[in-house]
C-alpha cells in the first residue's frame, strides 16, 4: 500500500464507527498532520454504507491534540436530501473528543459553469526547482514540493503568499482523501512573515470541493498547483485562504482556516 493509504486506513467496528491509528510518517511538530486527520474523516464517510455522492464541503475543528496510537471516528449522517447529505463526525481517544467535523456530500448535475478566479501564472513543474520543508517535519517528506514563491527562509517577508507545485511521493493517483490532505500542506503564514518559527496551530479548517470523480481520474498523479495567503494577523489569530489547481488550470478545491499563534 502507498504510505498515504496506510495512514488513512480504517477498520469498521460498528455502525458508523471506525478504528484507525496514527501514522509516524505523517506526524507534525506536535501530533499528526492536520491534513491527514481531515483526510481520514473523508475516508470514514466514504466507507459508510449510507454515503451519497462525493465531498462538497468539510469543516474540521481541532479541539485538542491527537495522541500517538489508536483512535475511533464516529460518522453520522444528520440529514439526506435529494442531492446532498449532511454529516457530523467525531474523533475520539480514551473517551474524549479531540477533533470534530461537519461535512456535506452530494451528487452533481449538469449546470452552467464558470470559473472567475484566475489560475496563478507560474513556470511549469519541470522548470521549478525541487524544495521542501525541514526533515524534522515528517509529514512534508511525503510530498514533492517545488516552490514558486514563499519557500521557508530565515528572513522576514512583507508578503504571506506561498505558491508551489506539489504531489504525493511516491506519486499516487489523486482521490478526495488525498485532495483533502493537500488543502493543509501550507506551513503557517506567520512563519513566512516573521522568517522564524513561533508556536502556531490550526484551529479550524474548511475545504470546499469543486472536483468531480471524473476530474480526479483525468488528473491522475500529476502535480497540483497550490497557492495560499493570509489577510490579517491580529491578537494571536490569523486566517489563511488557499486554492488547489491542476496543471491544466482546473480549480479543484479551495480551503480556509483560522490559526492561533504566539509571538
Amino acid at each position: 500500500m502507498h504510505p498515504f493509504d496506510t495512514a488513512v486506513a480504517l477498520d469498521t467496528v460498528g455502525n458508523g464507527t471506525y478504528r484507525g491509528r496514527t501514522s509516524a510518517p505523517y506526524n507534525n511538530m506536535v501530533g499528526p498532520f492536520g491534513g491527514l486527520t481531515a483526510a481520514t474523516f473523508v475516508r470514514a464517510i466514504e466507507l459508510h454504507p449510507e454515503c451519497l455522492g462525493s465531498p462538497v464541503s468539510l469543516t474540521v475543528n481541532f479541539a485538542g491534540p491527537v495522541a500517538e496510537g489508536e483512535f475511533e471516528i464516529v460518522a453520522r449522517p444528520v440529514r439526506t436530501n435529494r442531492s446532498n447529505q449532511h454529516w457530523y463526525l467525531e474523533l475520539v481517544q480514551n473517551g474524549a473528543v479531540t477533533t470534530s467535523a461537519t461535512a456535506v456530500f452530494g451528487t452533481r448535475r449538469e449546470t452552467w459553469d464558470d470559473t472567475e478566479a484566475p489560475a496563478p501564472t507560474v513556470p511549469s513543474p519541470s522548470d521549478t526547482p525541487r524544495g521542501g520543508l525541514p526533515d524534522a517535519i515528517a509529514w512534508a517528506q511525503n510530498y514533492e514540493m517545488r516552490f514558486v514563491a514563499g519557500a521557508l527562509v530565515d528572513q522576514e517577508s512583507p508578503d504571506s503568499t506561498e505558491t508551489l507545485w506539489i504531489r504525493d511521493t511516491p506519486p499516487r493517483p489523486l482521490d478526495f482523501a488525498a485532495l483533502t490532505s493537500l488543502s493543509d500542506v501550507f506551513y503557517p503564514r506567520v512563519f513566512q512573515r516573521l522568517g522564524r518559527y513561533v508556536p502556531a496551530g490550526t484551529i479550524s479548517l474548511t475545504t470546499h470541493y469543486f472536483a468531480t470523480p471524473e476530474d480526479l481520474d483525468n488528473h491522475s498523479d500529476g502535480y497540483i498547483l497550490g497557492t495560499a495567503r493570509a489577510r490579517r494577523f491580529h491578537r494571536g489569530y490569523f486566517d489563511q485562504t488557499a486554492e488547489l489547481w491542476t496543471d491544466t488550470g482546473t480549480l479543484l478545491a479551495t480551503s480556509h482556516q483560522v490559526v492561533y499563534y504566539k509571538g
